[in-house]
């Protein structure tokens, strides 16, 4: 996987990446470390991760690939406006490409403005080491879609009577190749349970496809059924991201007298005006009626993992 993701980008030995990405997480393992190593690149390591010093060393050691995760670009979104920055230009800069988590059209249209270069996107899990799906550099996207699938990879879109969804449709995402692990160590329920005899890999993700192309709608266990209709978390959160106001959002379901509940949470700009009132009448333009959040909570941070992704376990505790 690290040698196709170095193929994929086309790195050569004058290429110098930025390791953002912690090396104890798959894609800064496999794809940034091995990657780089296999094609004789360099590679700059840095700690930690703040805007302003990346901005100085992506110029000073004319770095010319950036893998982060959304939130990495988020807080480079969020620098530019408080410096009132409208153009970071890198002449050495030929990639930039996020995953990890859900890239949001709001995100992936700010960072191409700022930096002024098509921002990629990937998809993978770490039982998959990890790319499952991935941009091309030749072919920019101008959505959120992940790509097509990575050269080996095979996969396939069911539904809740594991038989194939068509084409467009939501259904769950299994994955077959060389890539997708042997199992969990020392808990052989859990590996029956995530592989199948045939050695298919269950994502627990919801995707579609399209001309070829995945895009992740959410996960199985996120899926929000509200009314009888299914609602799904990104595609809310994809509405709240959008708003001038807000950082990042998250949205999870309530069960609720034999029904779920849309519930939001919601991190505004540092000393943003916004209220909820005000996020629930954007939402209302915006959204269908039984995918409005009913509840919408303004939170100073997010519960987030190493790599940005928001811990959804964590917030009902928020809610109380």
């Amino acid at each position: 996987l690290a040698a196709g993701s170095a193929k994929i980008r086309a790195l050569t030995a004058d290429d110098r990446l930025y390791g953002l990405l912690p090396m104890s997480h798959a894609v800064g393992l496999s794809v940034v470390l091995l990657g780089s190593l296999l094609s004789g690149a360099s590679l700059y390591l840095s700690p930690r991760f703040d805007p302003m010093t990346a901005r100085l060393t992506l110029e000073r050691e004319r770095l010319t690939v950036m893998l982060g995760a959304p939130a990495t670009f988020t807080q480079f979104l969020q620098y530019a406006k408080l410096r009132g920055v409208e153009s970071l230009k890198f002449p050495a800069l030929r990639i930039i490409s996020s995953s990890g988590a859900p890239l949001h059209p709001s995100t992936k249209s700010g960072v191409e403005s700022l930096f002024g270069m098509p921002l990629h996107n990937g998809y993978g899990v770490t039982e998959c080491s990890p790319t499952i799906a991935q941009t091309r550099v030749e072919a920019p996207r101008s959505d959120t879609s992940i790509g097509p699938p990575f050269p080996g990879v095979q996969i396939k879109l069911v539904g809740p009577d594991r038989k194939p969804v068509a084409e467009g449709e939501a259904g769950e995402l299994w994955v077959h190749g060389p890539n997708v692990m042997k199992g969990y160590y020392r808990d052989p329920e859990a590996t029956a349970a995530a592989v199948d005899p045939e050695g298919w890999f269950n994502t627990r993700d919801l995707a579609r496809l399209e001309d070829g192309n995945l895009f992740i709608v959410g996960r199985t266990k996120d899926l929000i059924v509200h009314r009888g209709f299914n609602v799904y978390p990104a595609e809310v959160e994809a509405v709240l991201n959008a708003h001038p106001a807000v950082v990042q959002s998250a949205v999870i379901g309530k069960s609720v007298e034999g029904d779920e509940e849309v519930i939001a949470f919601v991190q505004p700009l540092q000393d943003s005006p916004v209220t909820a009132a005000d996020l629930a009448e954007y939402a209302a333009q915006h959204l269908a009626p039984y995918k409005r959040p009913s509840q919408i909570l303004l939170v100073p941070t997010m519960p987030v993992t190493p790599t940005g992704k928001v811990v959804k376990a964590s917030l009902p505790k928020i809610a109380g």
